[in-house]
Protein backbone atom coordinates (compact mmCIF):
# COMPACT_ATOMS: atom_id res chain seq x y z
CA UNK A 1 0.00 0.00 0.00
CA UNK A 2 1.05 3.38 -0.49
CA UNK A 3 1.13 6.72 0.76
CA UNK A 4 -2.16 7.89 -1.24
CA UNK A 5 -4.75 5.89 0.98
CA UNK A 6 -4.67 6.79 3.98
CA UNK A 7 -8.72 5.78 4.57
CA UNK A 8 -8.22 2.21 3.71
CA UNK A 9 -4.89 2.30 6.22
CA UNK A 10 -7.15 3.27 8.76
CA UNK A 11 -9.50 0.19 7.95
CA UNK A 12 -6.39 -2.45 7.47
CA UNK A 13 -4.98 -1.48 11.22
CA UNK A 14 -8.57 -2.06 12.56
CA UNK A 15 -9.73 -4.93 10.92
CA UNK A 16 -6.50 -7.03 10.23
CA UNK A 17 -5.29 -8.49 13.58
CA UNK A 18 -8.73 -10.21 13.54
CA UNK A 19 -7.12 -12.37 10.34
CA UNK A 20 -4.33 -13.52 12.14
CA UNK A 21 -5.87 -16.55 13.78
CA UNK A 22 -6.09 -18.06 9.89
CA UNK A 23 -2.82 -15.84 8.74
CA UNK A 24 -0.63 -16.19 11.44
CA UNK A 25 0.14 -19.88 10.89
CA UNK A 26 1.37 -18.91 6.99
CA UNK A 27 3.37 -15.62 8.05
CA UNK A 28 5.34 -18.24 10.14
CA UNK A 29 5.99 -20.89 7.00
CA UNK A 30 6.56 -17.62 5.29
CA UNK A 31 9.52 -16.83 7.66
CA UNK A 32 10.74 -20.06 8.98
CA UNK A 33 14.45 -20.90 8.30
CA UNK A 34 15.18 -17.68 7.60
CA UNK A 35 18.94 -16.30 8.65
CA UNK A 36 21.27 -13.24 8.34
CA UNK A 37 19.81 -9.83 7.26
CA UNK A 38 16.30 -9.15 5.60
CA UNK A 39 14.60 -6.67 4.26
CA UNK A 40 10.43 -6.68 4.69
CA UNK A 41 8.68 -4.51 1.29
CA UNK A 42 5.07 -3.54 2.46
CA UNK A 43 5.73 -4.28 6.16
CA UNK A 44 2.46 -2.85 6.91
CA UNK A 45 1.43 -2.43 10.44
CA UNK A 46 4.52 -4.73 11.22
CA UNK A 47 2.33 -8.39 11.51
CA UNK A 48 5.12 -10.64 10.07
CA UNK A 49 7.51 -9.19 13.31
CA UNK A 50 6.52 -11.96 15.90
CA UNK A 51 7.40 -15.00 13.20
CA UNK A 52 11.17 -14.38 12.65
CA UNK A 53 13.25 -16.58 13.90
CA UNK A 54 16.61 -15.80 15.79
CA UNK A 55 18.79 -16.52 13.22
CA UNK A 56 18.13 -13.61 11.51
CA UNK A 57 20.23 -10.60 12.57
CA UNK A 58 18.51 -7.90 11.16
CA UNK A 59 15.34 -6.75 9.16
CA UNK A 60 14.91 -3.89 6.64
CA UNK A 61 11.40 -2.81 6.92
CA UNK A 62 10.22 -1.05 4.50
CA UNK A 63 6.73 0.76 4.45
CA UNK A 64 5.36 4.29 3.05
CA UNK A 65 1.99 4.47 4.49
CA UNK A 66 2.95 6.66 7.68
CA UNK A 67 -0.31 5.30 9.89
CA UNK A 68 1.14 1.82 9.12
CA UNK A 69 4.79 2.77 9.69
CA UNK A 70 4.10 4.03 13.44
CA UNK A 71 2.16 0.90 14.34
CA UNK A 72 4.97 -0.91 12.79
CA UNK A 73 7.58 0.53 14.63
CA UNK A 74 6.04 0.47 17.56
CA UNK A 75 5.07 -3.67 16.72
CA UNK A 76 9.14 -3.54 16.17
CA UNK A 77 10.00 -2.24 19.59
CA UNK A 78 8.53 -5.63 20.63
CA UNK A 79 10.06 -7.64 18.60
CA UNK A 80 12.80 -10.40 19.62
CA UNK A 81 14.72 -9.58 16.52
CA UNK A 82 16.27 -6.24 15.47
CA UNK A 83 13.88 -4.44 13.05
CA UNK A 84 14.89 -1.08 11.96
CA UNK A 85 11.30 0.54 10.00
CA UNK A 86 11.88 2.87 7.51
CA UNK A 87 9.90 5.11 4.87
CA UNK A 88 10.02 4.13 1.46
CA UNK A 89 8.49 1.94 -1.72
CA UNK A 90 9.37 -1.52 -2.68
CA UNK A 91 10.38 0.34 -6.07
CA UNK A 92 13.37 2.39 -4.88
CA UNK A 93 15.00 0.60 -1.41
CA UNK A 94 16.91 2.30 0.62
CA UNK A 95 19.94 0.03 0.42
CA UNK A 96 22.84 -1.12 -1.55
CA UNK A 97 23.19 -3.61 -3.84
CA UNK A 98 23.43 -7.14 -2.71
CA UNK A 99 23.00 -5.82 1.05
CA UNK A 100 21.02 -8.83 2.23
CA UNK A 101 20.51 -12.91 2.57
CA UNK A 102 16.86 -12.59 1.68
CA UNK A 103 13.84 -10.54 1.18
CA UNK A 104 9.66 -11.27 2.19
CA UNK A 105 7.11 -9.97 0.22
CA UNK A 106 3.27 -10.63 2.35
CA UNK A 107 0.54 -9.08 0.66
CA UNK A 108 2.03 -6.20 -1.05
CA UNK A 109 3.32 -7.16 -4.41
CA UNK A 110 -0.63 -6.44 -5.75
CA UNK A 111 -0.96 -2.81 -4.55
CA UNK A 112 3.06 -1.67 -6.13
CA UNK A 113 2.12 0.61 -8.75
CA UNK A 114 5.17 -0.65 -10.71
CA UNK A 115 5.51 -4.68 -10.01
CA UNK A 116 8.31 -5.68 -12.21
CA UNK A 117 10.08 -2.53 -10.80
CA UNK A 118 9.75 -3.34 -7.36
CA UNK A 119 10.47 -6.94 -8.15
CA UNK A 120 14.25 -5.67 -10.06
CA UNK A 121 14.85 -3.86 -6.87
CA UNK A 122 14.22 -7.05 -4.74
CA UNK A 123 16.55 -8.76 -6.71
CA UNK A 124 19.16 -5.43 -6.56
CA UNK A 125 19.50 -5.80 -2.95
CA UNK A 126 19.70 -9.68 -2.49
CA UNK A 127 23.13 -11.06 -2.62
CA UNK A 128 23.70 -13.84 -5.59
CA UNK A 129 21.39 -16.97 -4.36
CA UNK A 130 20.08 -15.16 -1.94
CA UNK A 131 15.96 -15.73 -1.20
CA UNK A 132 13.01 -14.25 -1.95
CA UNK A 133 10.05 -15.40 0.32
CA UNK A 134 6.46 -14.65 -0.85
CA UNK A 135 2.85 -14.49 0.45
CA UNK A 136 0.41 -13.04 -2.18
CA UNK A 137 -3.28 -13.19 -3.95
CA UNK A 138 -2.80 -14.10 -7.17
CA UNK A 139 -5.35 -14.35 -10.28
CA UNK A 140 -7.78 -16.85 -10.04
CA UNK A 141 -7.84 -20.14 -11.99
CA UNK A 142 -11.01 -20.47 -13.18
CA UNK A 143 -11.71 -18.41 -16.45
CA UNK A 144 -14.85 -17.11 -14.66
CA UNK A 145 -13.04 -15.73 -11.67
CA UNK A 146 -10.16 -14.48 -13.76
CA UNK A 147 -12.95 -12.15 -15.86
CA UNK A 148 -14.30 -10.98 -12.70
CA UNK A 149 -11.04 -9.97 -10.94
CA UNK A 150 -10.37 -8.17 -14.49
CA UNK A 151 -13.14 -5.97 -14.30
CA UNK A 152 -12.30 -5.12 -10.59
CA UNK A 153 -9.20 -4.43 -11.71
CA UNK A 154 -9.85 -2.14 -14.33
CA UNK A 155 -12.89 -0.32 -12.23
CA UNK A 156 -13.10 -0.24 -8.84
CA UNK A 157 -11.16 -2.44 -6.79
CA UNK A 158 -7.90 -0.40 -6.53
CA UNK A 159 -9.91 2.42 -5.40
CA UNK A 160 -11.65 0.36 -2.79
CA UNK A 161 -8.65 -1.48 -1.82
CA UNK A 162 -5.28 0.90 -1.15
CA UNK A 163 -4.02 0.32 -4.53
CA UNK A 164 -4.80 -3.60 -4.48
CA UNK A 165 -5.10 -5.10 -7.81
CA UNK A 166 -6.71 -8.90 -7.59
CA UNK A 167 -5.52 -10.30 -10.43
CA UNK A 168 -1.99 -10.29 -11.13
CA UNK A 169 -0.18 -13.44 -12.34
CA UNK A 170 2.63 -12.67 -9.38
CA UNK A 171 4.45 -16.25 -10.14
CA UNK A 172 5.26 -15.35 -13.56
CA UNK A 173 5.91 -11.81 -12.79
CA UNK A 174 8.26 -13.30 -9.90
CA UNK A 175 10.28 -15.72 -12.71
CA UNK A 176 10.08 -12.55 -15.59
CA UNK A 177 12.14 -10.25 -12.87
CA UNK A 178 15.01 -13.53 -12.82
CA UNK A 179 13.92 -15.51 -9.83
CA UNK A 180 13.99 -19.36 -10.31
CA UNK A 181 10.53 -20.33 -7.71
CA UNK A 182 11.18 -23.31 -5.76
CA UNK A 183 8.63 -24.36 -3.22
CA UNK A 184 5.07 -23.00 -3.82
CA UNK A 185 1.91 -23.76 -2.16
CA UNK A 186 -1.63 -22.11 -3.15
CA UNK A 187 -3.89 -21.86 -0.27
CA UNK A 188 -7.77 -20.52 -0.50
CA UNK A 189 -10.26 -18.26 1.68
CA UNK A 190 -10.45 -21.86 4.03
CA UNK A 191 -6.67 -21.72 4.73
CA UNK A 192 -5.87 -17.70 5.13
CA UNK A 193 -9.63 -16.12 5.50
CA UNK A 194 -9.23 -14.04 2.95
CA UNK A 195 -12.56 -14.52 0.38
CA UNK A 196 -12.29 -13.83 -3.26
CA UNK A 197 -11.47 -11.90 -4.99
CA UNK A 198 -8.49 -11.61 -2.83
CA UNK A 199 -8.08 -15.76 -3.42
CA UNK A 200 -6.10 -17.70 -3.95
CA UNK A 201 -2.89 -16.70 -2.30
CA UNK A 202 0.49 -18.20 -2.98
CA UNK A 203 2.95 -18.98 -0.34
CA UNK A 204 6.30 -19.87 -1.50
CA UNK A 205 10.13 -19.12 -2.28
CA UNK A 206 12.85 -18.16 -5.14
CA UNK A 207 16.26 -18.06 -5.55
CA UNK A 208 18.13 -14.96 -6.82
CA UNK A 209 20.67 -15.19 -9.33
CA UNK A 210 23.33 -12.34 -10.20
CA UNK A 211 22.05 -8.89 -10.63
CA UNK A 212 21.14 -7.54 -13.35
Amino acid sequence: MGRGHPRYARYYARVSPALERSLAPHRRALLAGLSGRVVEVGAGNGLNFPHYPPAVTEVLAVEPEPLLRSLAEASAARAAVSIKVVDGVAEDLPAGDASFDAAVTCLVLCTVTDQAGALAELRRVLRPGGELRFLEHVRAESAGRRRVQRVLDATVFPLLVGGCHCGRDTAAAIEAAGFTIGRVKRLGTADTGIPFPSAPQLLGAATSGSAQ
